[in-house]
């Protein structure tokens, strides 16, 4: 397998990291990876990383549940169950934004939630480049990448935890904002490596995902990112549930890919210890940034 050196910060150009931690990679290779950190804006940063054409081996794993319908464990029931709950949430979220009925959604995986804005009328396509997510999509509007979306703007774009897996960060920002109708709305939602239980769970946080993610984001480094590219950030929104799974995540890597009872105790504590702390902050597990072109 071949890895890359990422040489210059995407938010801020600087060239100059320090080690932050070394993570493992509890989802198929259990290998070990390096997270740096960016020395002026503190983007942290999966570096070396899988080369972008090789990525995708690194996916190839049953218990990589974001591209699964069906559930074959606790930790999968867990994830469909509150799929099935911030399906609507989400949904609620973009509503009054879908003023021509077009929404993208990149990265759709099995295409869920482009599913249920169809059955709200909506008119959705999604990009998702995983072949065997895209063969378990219900709709016939994924496709593999932005190049193959009919030549339409959109008035809403949806990224559910994908911007952190994106290689070309600046490049994906600009070809999304030219896909956007004029005041279009972008909703971004990635983990937030300031949270409590980032901080308390340090290189088992579940959340680092590494190699997938090669970007590990700050509210800071967000807000740059979305305002170099020429968004207008509007709100951030609190995933106030992500704080508990990726607690429960966490602990299993703690316990070698074991969740005991004791453990999801550990886990639903430290969820609601971070939502707590993150009340005063803003530092949630997860946070959706609301911007507009």
């Amino acid at each position: 397998m071949s890895l890359e050196k990422v040489d210059v910060c995407p938010v801020c150009k600087n060239r100059t990291f320090r080690p932050y931690l070394v993570c493992k990679d509890y989802t198929t290779s259990e290998k070990l990876f390096h997270v740096e950190q960016c020395s002026s804006c503190l983007l942290l940063i999966t570096t070396p990383r899988p080369i972008n054409d090789e990525a995708g081996s690194y996916y190839q794993s049953k218990s990589y549940i974001s591209h699964t319908a069906a559930a074959a464990g606790i930790m999968d029931y867990l994830y469909l169950i509150i799929r099935r709950f911030t399906l609507n949430w989400k949904y609620n979220l973009i509503k009054a934004s879908l003023t021509g009925k077009n929404l993208l959604d990149m990265g759709c995986g099995t295409g869920s939630f482009l599913n249920h804005c169809k059955l709200k009328g909506i008119n959705a396509f999604g990009v998702e480049p995983s072949l065997d997510a895209r063969n378990a999509a219900e709709s016939t509007q994924v496709v593999p990448t932005l190049n193959d979306l009919p030549e339409i703007k959109f008035d809403v774009i949806t990224m559910w935890h994908v911007m952190e897996h994106v290689y070309d960060l600046s490049g994906t920002i600009n070809n999304l904002k030219s896909r956007l109708a004029e005041n279009g709305t972008i909703f971004i939602a990635v983990p937030n490596w300031q949270s409590f239980d980032a901080t308390h769970y340090k290189e088992l946080w579940a959340a680092y995902d590494v190699p997938r993610h090669v970007w590990h984001f700050s509210k800071s480094t967000m807000t740059t990112l979305l305002e170099n590219e020429g968004f207008v950030l509007k709100k951030i929104i609190p995933m106030k549930l992500d704080s508990y799974y990726v607690s429960m995540l966490s602990e299993r890597n703690q316990e070698n890919g074991k969740l005991s009872i004791t453990s999801m105790f550990k886990a639903v504590l430290m969820g609601f210890r971070s939502n707590r702390k993150a009340s005063k902050t803003m530092n949630y597990s997860s946070l959706i940034y609301v911007a507009q072109r």
